[in-house]
């Protein structure tokens, strides 16, 4: 019996062993697991803190064409059984309007489309297709903001915004509403914000409806100044699209001259302008604290009706615009502007093509070359 209990004993002080040893081999094993993941959590956070300099540098290609000025001339040559088709007239140009990142161009005359009825100068109606044809041939955003933007009243305006909403045309510089007005206009590409403004001298003396200024901008100072502001904020790069000038006039005025260097001086980077009907000079302006902004002082016709005296020649005016982000926080540089000029052309009034100008010759126009030579000390002579 004793020999039995001493047996028993040996038994239970041996379980007692192993279970401890076993309690004891668990709780090394959490205690491990446990500094696995302490380690594991302190190496993200030493990734996170990083100390080598952050660096991200991108280039792309802003571009702008001038007026897409719809005289009857221009949509009878598009006409065809079922509505109009302006693709044609772009075919020529279309490669070349693709290789910018973004293009602007400015649509001179609104979309209502045939239920307002189409018509040309001195109160324009565009045919919708125009828009589809500028988004096929690489247009990516259009100014609107001129002095036939109230050719047709609130409802034509309305109805042209509501078209390009619908094919999902970007435009700046009318708007349906305060708010819509008040919402800055910001594409992104690789990585770099471009806020677009657009602003006219006026609007050929139809007046906006009473309580209704929004729905065109006009050229104020202190509404430009504000805007520009605002966009300074939210984007990398401000473009400005400008209805300003004097018509068939090659070369700017003191007061584009002035505005422009305000403009510059509140930090616009890049302004496009128009309404000339005719190329004026491309240069830089610098304000007092050393900003530097590219003004193109008219892009002129880039397809429409008008011929003779330089009315029938325009082009693309492009600009490199490159963002750098390092230790020293973010710089935007411009570089490389460039100008590519246009010609339309036409056989009495018929079969309308834009082309390049040094290509011209092929399509009629006498002494193409030496046109095209102009044309290239003319824009970027100054540069």
């Amino acid at each position: 019996m004793k020999n039995r209990s001493i047996y028993f004993s040996i038994l239970f002080c041996m379980a007692l062993i192993f279970f401890s040893s076993y309690l004891l081999f668990n709780m090394y094993q959490k205690n491990n697991h446990k500094k696995m993941i302490n380690f594991q959590v302190q190496s993200h956070e030493a990734r996170q803190a990083f100390v080598s300099p952050k660096y991200f540098s991108e280039t792309i290609t802003l571009g702008a064409i001038g007026d897409i000025l719809i005289h009857d001339w221009v949509y009878n040559d598009a006409k065809t059984r079922t509505g109009y088709d302006f693709n044609p007239m772009l075919q020529h140009i279309k490669n070349v309007l693709q290789e910018p990142d973004l293009l602007l161009a400015n649509q001179e005359t609104i979309l209502g489309g045939t239920e307002i009825g189409i018509s040309s100068y001195p109160l324009f109606n565009s045919p919708q297709e125009v828009g589809d044809a500028l988004l096929e041939a690489g247009i990516d955003i259009v100014s609107t903001a001129n002095n036939h933007s109230l050719d047709k009243g609130e409802k034509g305006l309305i109805r042209s915004i509501n078209y390009m909403d619908k094919i999902g045309l970007p435009h700046v510089g009318t708007f349906t509403t305060k708010e819509d007005q008040q919402s800055l206009v910001i594409l992104n590409k690789n990585g770099i914000k471009i806020a677009y403004l657009s602003y006219t001298y006026g609007t050929n003396g139809i007046p906006t409806p009473k309580g209704k200024d929004y729905l065109v901008n006009l050229i104020d100072k202190q509404a430009m100044k504000e805007e520009i502001h605002r966009a300074k904020n939210a984007a990398d790069v401000v473009v400005m699209s400008l209805h300003w000038g004097n018509e068939y006039q090659r070369f700017p005025t003191a007061e584009q001259k002035e505005l422009a260097q305000f403009l510059t001086n509140e930090g616009i980077d890049i302004l496009f302008g128009h309404h000339p009907h005719v190329l004026q000079p491309m240069e830089w302006m610098k304000s007092p604290n050393g900003h530097e902004a590219l003004i193109v002082y008219s892009l002129g016709n880039f397809l429409s009706g008008q011929y003779r005296d330089y009315k029938d020649i325009g082009g693309m005016a492009t600009i490199e615009v490159t963002k750098i982000i390092d230790e020293e926080g973010v710089k935007i540089k411009l570089n490389n502007p460039d100008f590519f000029p246009t010609y339309v052309s036409n056989q009495k009034l018929k079969n309308y093509r834009v082309v390049p100008l040094n290509d011209a010759s092929k399509f009629g126009l006498q002494d193409a070359m030496n046109k095209y030579k102009d044309i290239q000390q003319h824009m970027l002579g100054n540069i």
